[in-house]
């Protein structure tokens, strides 16, 4: 049966068709904005605030890019980085080079399941159980909630759990107005003045991992594809009609990735302004012992003793959410990459859909492992963000390539938004160089 359908005429009708991108958000908005920004905004204060916003701006041209090819084409990221020119063995170097991110991911997310055991430990909700015995039974709940689950439920629970999370922190932000960290105009100039710090180790690892990662950008045509966008499309017959679908279905993909944007721009600067306004006067230091501890302080100081208790319920629901998203993306990425090393034969839906589930439940025993073998939630988490930061500069490249060798002129972008996807790929390349001359300095004094 065709799924052929044109695209919504009005705003109305393409917010109902919304979803990737609240799907995205609920991923971003965790480990990145929960951890990484505001162990940035604690140890430099407000130096930072201009890089942080730019972080999360810059990098939805990419996501756009990625989402047109994928509506237009109806390929997946990794069918897509497998095409592109190059040395390869069964698939291409890119998909190689992608795969040490993505191992290095899983590190990520076992670090996100240590941040939810710890703030279950520092609420007294541990119930006497170990370290070892909540990360498998959390670890097995994702597992069999993904194994059961499908896009729709996915995209409500992401939507749920943004939407609570994120207004939380912001009225956190708000409400510094009424303590002695309240935020003030030369704090906030100041950081929107360019200034670099002495080591940019820290924020590099921001930069992969605020806003759009390089993991959400793989991640975000997935999700594209199973909201049905390029189904609707339809096959390239190379007609005016479909040219016209093609554009319409590409303005709702557009406007889904710029909400989720704002969506997740707001939480990331919220978090970091909280890490740089109550922390960082403070001295407080965020490390692997004290993790949830030290990031508590931002909620108890402007909201007492209900908020150091809605700080632990929102850290339990953003945190889950991102190990959520991270598993179910995951799981289909793992799928793909078994069917393009040719390890597994999955030709209809059905069989695909059995291997995703399969691969929703084995990540979280290899999520459980690596805490068990490992055991530091920051530590883990940066590894994962720095092997983002470093793939970032080569998705660039690709959607570079992508746009000017791949897709139909017909649905190419105007002029400004060409040149605000140059700006965005630039600025990722130089992030790249400046911190393997920041290392080089290191290791060759």
């Amino acid at each position: 049966m065709s799924l052929v359908r044109p695209p919504p005429q009005d705003l109305r009708g393409a917010l109902r068709h919304l979803g990737p991108g609240l799907i995205v958000s609920a991923a971003i908005v965790g480990s990145g904005e929960l951890i990484v920004t505001t162990k940035l905004g604690a140890e430099i204060g407000f130096t930072l605030l201009w890089f942080i916003i730019l972080g999360c701006l810059i990098k939805v041209f990419l996501q756009v890019e990625f989402g047109r090819y994928a509506v237009s084409h109806g390929r997946t990221t990794l069918q897509t980085l497998d095409s592109i020119p190059g040395p390869r063995w069964i698939v291409s170097w890119l998909v190689w080079f992608w795969m040490l991110m993505f191992v290095a991911t899983f590190f990520q997310v076992a670090g996100m399941v240590g941040g939810i055991v710890g703030a279950l430990r520092l609420a007294g909700w541990s119930a006497g159980l170990s370290d070892a015995t909540w990360v498998g039974a959390v670890c097995a709940v994702t597992a069999v909630l993904l194994a059961v689950g499908h896009y729709r439920m996915i995209e409500r629970f992401s939507a749920v759990m943004v939407a609570a999370f994120t207004i939380f922190t912001v009225a956190a932000v708000v409400a510094l107005a009424w303590t002695p960290y309240a935020l003030q105009w030369n704090q906030l100039a100041g950081g929107l003045r360019f200034e670099l710090p002495a080591s940019f180790t820290i924020a590099f690892a921001a930069f992969g991992i605020i806003g759009v990662g390089a993991s959400e950008l793989i991640y975000y045509p997935y999700w594209c594809l199973e909201k049905g966008y390029a189904a609707f499309v339809g096959p390239d017959d190379g007609s005016d009609a479909w040219k016209e679908r093609a554009r319409g279905w590409i303005r709702v993909m557009n406007l889904d990735a710029w909400v989720s944007m704002v969506i997740y721009t707001l939480a990331t600067v919220a978090f970091y302004l909280l890490g740089a306004a109550v922390l960082h006067a403070r001295g407080t230091q965020v490390t692997d012992r004290d993790l949830m501890a030290s990031l508590s302080e931002m909620y108890r100081e402007t909201f007492g003793a209900i908020g150091f208790w809605g700080y632990l319920a929102g850290a339990l629901i953003v945190l889950y959410s991102t190990v959520f998203i991270a598993t179910a993306s995951n799981g289909r990425l793992m799928a793909d990459l078994l069917r393009l090393l040719r390890l597994i034969r999955a030709r209809t839906e059905p069989q695909q859909r059995r291997v995703v589930q399969l691969t929703c439940l084995a990540l979280p025993i290899v999520y459980f492992v690596l805490y068990l073998t490992v055991g530091a939630p920051v530590s883990l988490v940066l590894v994962g963000a720095l092997a983002q930061a470093l793939m970032l500069p080569l998705l660039a490249g690709s959607t570079l390539y992508l746009l000017y060798r791949r897709t139909d002129p017909a649905l190419r972008p105007r002029g400004p938004w060409i040149s605000c996807l140059w700006i965005s790929a630039s600025l990722m390349a130089v992030v790249g160089l400046y911190q393997a001359f920041d290392q080089a300095r290191k290791w060759w004094p």
